[in-house]
Formats: C-alpha cells, sequence, structure tokens
C-alpha cells in the first residue's frame, strides 16, 4: 500500500478498526532484512511522502517527509555545500533504483532501522542528529516530538526511542535533522599490517583530537573484495576546512605509526568503499548478512577469532559497530558462536540476512525485555505493527511474506 499523505491517517484508522497488522516501510528497498514478517501481514509504504518540507541553511537544518530518498536529499543539500553527515545503507550502488535493494532506501527507513556507518566516528548516529519527528500511532493518532530548530528541547525524547525500533512503534512520517558543512578539504589513508600495530594506532587515534571522519577496521576478506593486499587493514578519512590544516593532520597521522601508509584522495576513498562493499550492481546479495558490535577495544580480538570465516568485516573503530558478510556458505551453528563471541565481549549480534531454512532468530532477548515489551503494549495495545519485529525480544524465525 502507497496511499498519498491526504489517504494515510484515514487508511491507518482503517487498518486499527479492522486490527490488520501491517508493518511501516519506507522505499521497501531493505524490508526482507531482520525477522521475516508473520503472515498474514499487510506493507504500507510512505514513498509518496518524498517531499523536502523547509530546508534553513542559515541554521543548518532540514525537514523531510520520511519518504524521502536519502541519495535525492544529500544532492539537494551538496548545492548549498551541507550534507547529512552520515553512510546510505549498507549495499548502497549510487546507481541503482533507490527503491531497490541497491538502492539507497529513505530516510525514514534509515531511522527506523537504527543505522550508524562509518562517519558516526566524527558525527555521531543519525539518531543524534534528529531534532524532531512526526508520527503517526497504531490507531492512526498523530503525534510530534522535538521541532524544527536546533534549540527546541519540548517534549519527551520520541525520537531516539523511534531510532531502531524497526517500525514496531509507530509510523514515522517526518524528520527534522541538523545539517553539516561539507568539509572543503579531505583525504584518506589507507594502513595495513598485523593486528597489533593496526590496534595501538587505533588506540592512539582514539586518545588524540584529531577527530578523524572515520576509522574503520576492515578484515582481511574485506581488503582482498576492495583489491588490496589479503590482510587487515585500518581506513582512515580526514577533513579540515583549510588544505595546510590538512597536510598537519596527515603528515601526523603517519608519525603515529611505523606501519606503511597509502593516501587516498576522498574520490579513492569513496571507490574503495563501494568496491569493498559490493561494487558490480549485478552480484547477487550475500547470503549472510550480519549486523554486529562488539566494546571498541576488543575488534581486534574479534577479528583474529573469526579469520578463519572468510567474513567480509567493516567495524567502526570508535563504536565497535558495524557490518559482516559473506557470500560463501557458512553455518548456522558458526553464527550462533559469533553471536555468542559478541555478547562476550561487550555486545550484540543480528542477522539482516541468512540463507533460506537457516531458521536463526534475528536478535536475542535484550535484558531489558520486559520494559521493551511494555513500552509496545503502550504504543501498539493491538500489536498491530511490524508483528515479530520487535527489536530486543526473540523470536524464532518465521515463513518470509514475499507479497
Amino acid at each position: 500500500m502507497r496511499p498519498s499523505p491526504d489517504e494515510l491517517q484515514e487508511l491507518v484508522r482503517h487498518l486499527h478498526r479492522e486490527a490488520t497488522p501491517w508493518v511501516p516501510t519506507g522505499l521497501g528497498s531493505r524490508l526482507a532484512w531482520g525477522p521475516p514478517l508473520r503472515d498474514p501481514c499487510q506493507t504500507l509504504s510512505v514513498a509518496g511522502l518524498g517531499r523536502i518540507v523547509e530546508h534553513n541553511p542559515g541554521d543548518f537544518t532540514i525537514t523531510v517527509q520520511a519518504g524521502a530518498p536519502l541519495l535525492e536529499v544529500q544532492e539537494v543539500l551538496k548545492a548549498h555545500g551541507q550534507w547529512l553527515a552520515v553512510d546510505p545503507p549498507w549495499g548502497t550502488h549510487p546507481l541503482a533504483d533507490p527503491a531497490g535493494p541497491r538502492g539507497g532506501g529513505s530516510i525514514g527507513g534509515l531511522v527506523a532501522r537504527g543505522q550508524a556507518g562509518g562517519y558516526r566516528q566524527r558525527y555521531m548516529g543519525l539518531r543524534d542528529q534528529l531534532i524532531g519527528v512526526a508520527l503517526l500511532r497504531a490507531d492512526g493518532t498523530a503525534a510530534k516530538a522535538g521541532g524544527r530548530v536546533v534549540k527546541n528541547v519540548a517534549g519527551y525524547d520520541l525520537m531516539r526511542l523511534l531510532a531502531g525500533s524497526w517500525g514496531s512503534l509507530a509510523l514515522i512520517t517526518e524528520l527534522s535533522l541538523r545539517t553539516m558543512p561539507l568539509p572543503p578539504h579531505r583525504a584518506g589513508l589507507l594502513l595495513q599490517g598485523a593486528l597489533e600495530p593496526l590496534a595501538e594506532l587505533s588506540r592512539e587515534l582514539l586518545r588524540s583530537t584529531l577527530s578523524p571522519e572515520r576509522l574503520d577496521w576492515w578484515s582481511a576478506p574485506l581488503a582482498k573484495a576492495a583489491g588490496l593486499e589479503a590482510a587487515p587493514a585500518l581506513l582512515i578519512a580526514l577533513a579540515s576546512v583549510e588544505g595546510r590544516c590538512l597536510q598537519e593532520l596527515i603528515h601526523t597521522v603517519e608519525g603515529l605509526s611505523a606501519l606503511g601508509s597509502q593516501r587516498l584522495s576522498p574520490e579513492e576513498v569513496d571507490a574503495l568503499l563501494q568496491e569493498a562493499r559490493g561494487g558490480d550492481l549485478t552480484a547477487p546479495p550475500p547470503s549472510w548478512l550480519l549486523r554486529i558490535g562488539v566494546n571498541p577495544d576488543a575488534v581486534p580480538l574479534l577479528l583474529e577469532s573469526i579469520s578463519a570465516d572468510g567474513l567480509k568485516v567493516e567495524l567502526g573503530a570508535g563504536s565497535g559497530l558495524g557490518m559482516a558478510w559473506t557470500e560463501q556458505p557458512l553455518e548456522g551453528t558458526r553464527v550462533e558462536a559469533l553471536r555468542a563471541l559478541c555478547q562476550e565481549l561487550g555486545g550484540h549480534l543480528t542477522v539482516l540476512r541468512q540463507p533460506p531454512g537457516a531458521g536463526l532468530a534475528a536478535w536475542g532477548d535484550a535484558p531489558a525485555k520486559r520494559l521493551i515489551e511494555a513500552v509496545k503494549q503502550q504504543f501498539d495495545p493491538q500489536g498491530q505493527l511490524a508483528p515479530g519485529r520487535l527489536p530486543g525480544v526473540r523470536v524464532p524465525a518465521q515463513p518470509v511474506v514475499t507479497r
């Protein structure tokens, strides 16, 4: 269902009256990620809500409808020397259909999945850039939180509650976000070698005031997929308002490690990221796609522990959050062992994609499971929204809804 803005609220009210289970979605580009939807379940897309409502370049704020494609919004902001400091969702190809599995998806979908890419190192996650949100509850009641200005702090912090909720609490209809000035000078450094010297460099950078835009760990299989030596790597992106300052940053980082480094232009950094994540638009999706997180200090140990699994892994050094994927066969028991390892290392693992019949739960029960269920009861008493997709509440895999 793709209602127009005028039809949306009445449609939600109708679904509520009929007690029809339904799942909110943006452009539907990653609807298959995470726990399979229980059957029957209708899909309600906000693709018809794709407008930029207001952009105030002077205040560095933008308000968009939830179905606005991320890459299109970035192009509009770029014309004003601004951007949303966030990675497009994993697998995005710049030439793909925005609504397809390789498209950039919508901003509402990005928030609902709680996406956080490598730019979190400097700019924090997208939920931290939210300053306002409008939503529809399961019964069609409209609500708002925050506002359209950065200093607005009125009301409950529903924004962070909805970020990462997977559509299980409400339908996001509009978002206001902080924008950032595009840095005029950028560059990258790539270093490869043994885990320990890379870890020491990572620790030095995290303790310093250098503030790289991104500081990403790559596993050896990921480096190989990008056409590099099959060895662990650190990808460092730097930015400054002055070219001279950027060169000083580069020299400082290079001086922190005895490892040789490869200097990259901004275009080379983007191309390397695109190649590593699957540059071929016709390539099939990975059989396993995992979102993982560990304590940042434990990233080298994690990479060492899974070195034999052939997983392509990209993790933020400062957050310990990232993605892992493979096109190769991998037993479900091995993925569960990896989940247990992530938990031992202070983190978690979410299964976003898995082979048919693998039967793994997307996520386990969180320590706050009872609180999560209580919040769900308040927002959606009938349990209509995204049945089976309440983050932090384990649900065994179910047959996939294909319609």
